[in-house]
């Protein structure tokens, strides 16, 4: 393996193009400051950044000699929440600052056992899938959510 300038940059979604490598990272190696990648042609490269940042599918790392690394969202084990009172599940699930996908017609999750009890007990009708999990950012649309477990 050979290894890549390191990247001390972010660049987002949309304020970039024509990416040299990608790195699939799952929702939780998603959220970074300090560390070794590898990219998908088994590179490896040192992201160094000024902060913890919140990385999203279609973000890129500005690597020191101008490659971008595109960041694509790894396929997870993901709980899929549906039912008659979707906006009632939702609520539920942001009152436990619980990260979560919100589409039409379901709610996706990382899969916990106490929150599927719950979600089960509510009415929902729940189905383990695997997919690219892109949840809500906090508020404004920026960050994270998190347990109260901080």
């Amino acid at each position: 393996m050979t290894d890549l300038s390191p990247a001390h940059t972010i660049k987002r979604s949309g304020h970039w193009r024509d990416a040299d490598d990608s790195c699939v990272l799952t929702y939780d190696d998603r959220f970074l400051r300090r560390k070794r990648l590898t990219t998908a042609r088994d590179q490896g490269f040192l992201v160094d950044l000024p902060h913890t940042e919140s990385l999203n599918h279609g973000d890129a790392f500005l690597l020191e000699d101008g490659k971008l690394v595109e960041v694509i969202a790894a396929e997870e084990a993901l709980l899929e929440i549906s039912g008659d009172d979707l906006v009632r599940l939702a609520w539920h699930i942001g009152n436990r600052h619980y990260p979560c996908q919100i589409e039409p017609t379901r709610l996706l999750i990382q899969n916990d056992h106490v929150i599927r009890d719950m979600l089960g007990k509510l009415g929902a009708t729940l189905r383990d899938v695997s997919e690219p999990f892109l949840p809500e950012g906090g508020a404004y649309g920026q960050g994270r959510t998190h347990s109260h477990a901080h």
